[in-house]
């Protein structure tokens, strides 16, 4: 079991004015941080050095747009979204990321109005499937993350996920289970994460107000319950928000200051966590 923290907490891209953070981080018993993959054209492996030379593995994190959405019906849309997956999974590789998380399946904020349609499906996986064997070849795993249905509608829960992946059918693309999407959708938090667990390979932790985990309202009793029931042993990387990024504001709809500060949200967050992981012998 790995531990992450997602950079989005304090910002879309790495940057210089990051590195007392990643020190902190690392400090605070970190395994390794989640990466934000916005600018395709980003210095990665400098950042790869850097981050290797703090002791801190990583992951990647990428989103789909109306410009490049996998589920369009224009076939230049969708060819699109390929390149940009495979670019981003470049982009993950050059970081030294062991995964490729998010929506890449389809647009963040995109709606058609109605349920997705068989093409849509369809186009998704046809989608897709180009941008795992290209990660295969990366050495990358990709991590599709179904989103709750203000944020999307191709993939909502765990079970449609996992129906994605096994029609997909490729070693180098499973689910992400998502504790804060999970708790909006899923009915049994135990029985998504079974639903989906022979094709799991990542976990976001995060609260049902994207703040601090451990101090809301998710059922963190069946969720680390069931995860040891499954066996699952990969990542669990912390992802939670704050307003610093107006960039992002639009998307997760934070409006408020939810913490005392980012660190106290990543130190607590962490210590429980580890009790967590203790308590349920994972």
């Amino acid at each position: 079991m790995k531990l992450g923290m997602n950079m989005l907490l304090w910002a879309a891209e790495l940057h210089d004015g990051l590195l007392p953070v990643l020190e902190s981080l690392k400090t605070m018993g970190y395994d390794g941080i989640e990466v934000p993959l916005f600018d395709y054209d980003h210095d990665y492996t400098a950042w790869a050095r850097r981050l290797d030379d703090l002791g801190l593995e990583r992951t990647a994190l990428t989103v789909r747009t109306a410009a490049d959405n996998p589920i369009s019906p224009d076939p230049a849309v969708r060819a699109a979204s390929v390149e940009m997956n495979k670019r981003a999974v470049d982009c993950a590789a050059t970081l030294g990321a062991t995964h490729l998380v998010g929506p890449l399946h389809s647009a963040l904020g995109e709606f058609s109005g109605a349920k997705p349609t068989e093409s849509e499906w369809n186009w998704g996986v046809e989608s897709i499937r180009p941008v795992a064997e290209h990660a295969e070849a990366a050495g990358i795993m990709l991590a599709l993350e179904p989103l709750n249905r203000f944020e999307l509608y191709l993939l909502n829960s765990q079970a449609d996920a996992a129906r994605f992946c096994r029609q997909l059918d490729h070693p180098h693309c499973g689910v992400l289970f998502d504790t804060f999407h999970s708790h909006i959708e899923e009915k049994d938090v135990a029985g998504a994460i079974s639903a989906c667990a022979d094709v799991m390979v990542h976990v976001h932790i995060s609260e049902n107000d994207r703040s601090t985990p451990g101090a809301g309202l998710v059922y963190w009793e069946e969720v680390f319950r069931a995860l040891a029931k499954v066996g699952y042993d990969g990542w669990l990387t912390i992802e939670a928000f704050s307003t610093i990024l107006p960039e992002l504001t639009a998307a997760t709809k934070i409006w408020r200051r939810m913490y005392d500060s980012e660190e106290q949200l990543a130190r607590d967050g962490l210590a429980f966590i580890q009790s967590q992981l203790a308590k349920h012998a994972l």
